[in-house]
């Protein structure tokens, strides 16, 4: 069972217009919200007291101020039919909606005959796609309906030119389909009509077809995977009339059990092995292992993570610099006492400390070092700033810099850079940075432990690998042929939550896929693109 998609907030916050028991079922977007009957009260009574929770008000639609010139019957209220922000005819004449309102604009005789015209190409074009994103249209039906959209066009086309011409597009392009339209005809480089587009010949939109049975497990979780985007077992069981424990044991080591998804009860939490096997693998084999020891069915979860382990890496594989915050701050308190030779009484004073919060280092008391501390003036810091507050830019990850204060034009005190003090900071700042890549793997008892903490905290990621192969694009054009790189980006956007798609010109049909797909499958409700001219 896959998760239930979420709901309007509206009903989550006034349960009382719920009539009936909150749900989800299996469809063919995957699981959806439902809800379930109440046995002991009937529907017409929940309606009647559901009504009684309403506290709105009815209002007219407000009309638009009338501009001069205009009478009343050019503004009407908007059908419902007509999708917003298009032309449409109302009783022969033609309207603009716009939101709640439908427009009667000011249009020339020529303007209005080429607008009336392409209002019926545009419904030609929908209902034709219509049919073809129906399987269960004939193909008689379709080719009629190619028919009458060539008849169409070419009658247009021979009274007011091509759909692309400049005149159409000042009539039409203030509606949303027109460049719907324009897609109806194949242009050069130069703009020039070379063809008219496939639509008008060819079947263009393949229409998805729901695949109600298979003969294998492997086939039955390939549809899963393809149309509900995740291992739904109810469903796969549904798919090939196996149980759900034959469907498992065929399946062992293809999909696998994670108990931090979900229990074995409710068929919840079962993912694929490419899902299982990649993410943080350490943290995953502590959480198998801990499972096998209460359920012996999980020691094939620990065995296949113990096999995905990434390789350990040496100490001379591993780069350290100051300010990495899995290091210890005990670990750098040591190098500062070490390094800087910081007197017994000082070491009462002066702490290294790490804020998690803020990830910010501080080095207390660090302005309260005498004068005459050559390692702290003098080896690893200058006459102007200090070894200890060197080092404190350092692990904040700072170049030192160094200033003067000065009085500008009207008196006033105004910091100013001392470029030859900086220099020298800096060159101090590099010895330090230097003397604790040489320091930090030189202790053996040292170099073991952090080498442990590293590797189980920072390498324990394995990449996931993804296949797009299995992925069905309903209402694609047949003609289109979506290479392995581009299905298997799609299948990284549709599953692994958040993707850089770094592809260089082209992505775009990668990208539009991808979001039609999460919409299809109820993984997304809305989809928003934003492009740079």
């Amino acid at each position: 069972m896959c998760s239930i998609p979420g709901i309007n907030s509206y009903f989550l916050d006034h349960p009382e217009m719920v009539m009936g028991r909150n749900s989800s079922e299996s469809t063919a977007h995957g699981m959806d919200y439902t809800v379930e009957p109440l046995e002991d009260i009937s529907l017409a009574d929940q309606l009647h007291e559901a009504v009684r929770h309403i506290h709105g008000t009815y209002q007219e639609v407000e009309l638009p101020d009338l501009g001069e010139g205009e009478e009343i019957r050019d503004t009407i209220p908007a059908d419902p039919d007509v999708k917003n922000f298009s032309y449409a005819l109302v009783d022969g004449e033609v309207y603009f909606r716009e939101n709640s309102v439908m427009v009667r604009p000011q249009l020339n005789n020529t303007a209005r005959e080429r607008v009336k015209g392409m209002i019926g190409l545009k419904d030609c074009v929908r209902q034709l796609i219509d049919l073809q994103m129906d399987e269960y249209s004939p193909d008689s039906a379709i080719q009629q309906k190619q028919a009458e959209l060539n008849t169409l066009y070419d009658s247009f086309t021979e009274k007011y030119g091509i759909l692309n011409s400049r005149g159409n597009r000042l009539a039409f392009s203030d509606d949303s389909a027109y460049y719907l339209l324009c897609a109806l005809e194949i242009l050069d480089d130069d703009g020039n009509f070379q063809r008219k587009a496939d639509m008008f010949s060819k079947r263009t939109i393949q229409p998805h077809k729901v695949v109600t049975s298979v003969d294998t497990a492997v086939d039955a979780l390939t549809i899963s995977i393809g149309e509900r985007a995740c291992v739904d077992l109810g469903y796969m069981s549904s798919l090939s009339g196996k149980s759900i424990d034959e469907l498992t044991a065929d399946l062992q080591g293809v999909i696998f059990h994670d108990p931090k998804l979900g229990t074995l009860e409710d068929l919840t939490g079962w993912v694929t092995a490419d899902e299982y096997l990649s993410g943080n693998v350490r943290q995953k084999l502590k959480d198998a292992e801990t499972a096998a020891a209460e359920n012996p069915m999980y020691r094939s979860n620990a065995e296949a993570l113990r096999a995905a382990q990434p390789k350990d890496l040496e100490a001379s594989e591993i780069e350290v610099r100051l300010g990495a915050t899995w290091i210890d701050k005990a670990y750098i308190q040591q190098f500062m006492y070490e390094l800087l030779d910081t007197p017994y009484y000082l070491r009462r004073s002066i702490h290294v400390e790490y804020s998690p919060y803020t990830a910010a280092w501080n080095i207390s008391n660090k302005r309260n070092i005498s004068g005459n501390d050559v390692a702290a003036w003098n080896t690893y810091g200058t006459d102007y700033v200090s070894a200890y507050e060197i080092l404190e830019d350092s692990l904040n990850l700072r170049d030192v810099r160094v200033y003067d204060t000065v009085e500008d034009e009207h008196g006033k005190p105004k910091r100013v850079l001392n470029g030859k003090q900086t220099t020298l900071a800096q060159q101090k700042q590099q010895l330090i940075r230097d003397a604790f890549k040489d320091w930090i793997w030189a202790d053996p008892t040292r170099r073991q432990t952090l080498v442990g903490q590293y590797n189980r905290e920072m390498n324990s990621i394995r990449p996931r690998e993804y296949d797009g192969s299995h992925i069905v694009f309903a209402g694609m054009n047949p003609e289109i042929r979506l290479r392995e790189h581009q299905r298997n980006a799609i299948a990284h956007v549709l599953y692994g939550g958040n993707t850089l798609l770094a592809h260089e010109v082209g992505a775009g049909k990668t990208l539009l896929a991808s979001s039609v797909l999460r919409i299809f499958l109820s993984l997304e409700y809305e989809c928003l693109f934003e492009f740079t001219n």
